[in-house]
């Protein structure tokens, strides 16, 4: 009967530590499959974000201009995100499709410093919603006048947090200080963008194209504005390129068809 005694302790020790032991069994493979899903993803979509006053429907053209010369079609997705953080899709993903364009547009587009940084948040919100969609882990992006803005804002201030990776980023005639003509003005957006830049992607590649129709800049966005990206990007990522075209559709609202930028997205991000 001692025997009996001392052993039943041990028989329930024992059995204890088997019950213990069970969950962390279930919980390991059910959380290495989740893992390997998302980090063996071969998606690597391409957002694209448009300026003030534009909607998710911005870049039509230039996807189908940009699909023109393709193999394979890029499939379109447009996502428009409403003020409450609610998110309205349209278009979908084909199978096989590896870097399909996703637009990422606002109700509320309007133009101002307080406007993008709620823009910002309202990007954060639709990205980590199509990462638990579409399970990738890496992304390239184009943003045109204030969504060049919003998706630095995003870089410097959320990307980390969602544990993808940005390849490349290209911005087209984006006013990293505003409208603002005088290069002795910092603004505040500015200044935040600079303050926050360390926080960057470090193997980020970066294309900052400025239009020419004039001298100053693009009929709309100083030059200055859109070469003060060199002191948010330059010595922070990878490599940073600054690029201005000339001639045709070099103007403000007409550069994303621009002959020569729907070159530089086919080259530098469809890659």
């Amino acid at each position: 009967m001692k025997r009996r005694l001392q052993g039943s302790p041990v028989l329930l020790i024992v059995g204890l530590l088997v019950l213990l032991c069970i969950p962390g069994f279930w919980w390991q493979p059910h959380q290495a499959a989740s893992v390997r899903a998302h980090y063996q993803s071969a998606l690597a979509p391409v957002f694209l974000v448009p300026g003030s006053s534009a909607t998710q429907n911005r870049f039509n053209a230039l996807v189908k201009e940009l699909n023109h010369e393709t193999p394979k079609p890029h499939s379109l997705i447009r996502v428009e995100v409403l003020t409450n953080g609610h998110l309205h899709y349209s278009g979908h993903l084909r199978h096989g499709d590896n870097c399909p364009f996703i637009v990422v547009g606002f109700e509320n587009h309007h133009d101002g410093y307080a406007n993008i940084l709620k823009q910002a948040q309202w990007f954060t919100i639709a990205f980590k919603e199509l990462q638990k969609t579409y399970q990738f882990n890496h992304f390239s992006a184009m943003g045109h006048s204030n969504g060049g803005l919003i998706l630095t804002l995003f870089m410097e201030q959320d990307l980390a947090a969602t544990k993808a990776k940005a390849d490349r980023l290209m911005t087209i005639a984006s006013p990293f200080n505003l409208e603002e003509s005088d290069a002795e003005v910092d603004t505040p957006l500015f200044k935040q963008l600079v303050a926050k830049r360390d926080q960057l992607p470090k193997r980020l590649l970066v294309y900052s194209i400025a239009g020419s129709q004039t001298f100053a800049g693009d009929g709309i966005v100083p030059f200055d504005s859109v070469n003060r990206g060199k002191f948010i990007f330059q010595g922070r990522v990878k490599n940073f390129t600054q690029i201005t075209v000339t001639g045709a559709n070099a103007n403000h609202a007409d550069l994303p068809e621009n002959k020569q930028i729907v070159g530089l997205i086919r080259q530098d991000l469809l890659t």
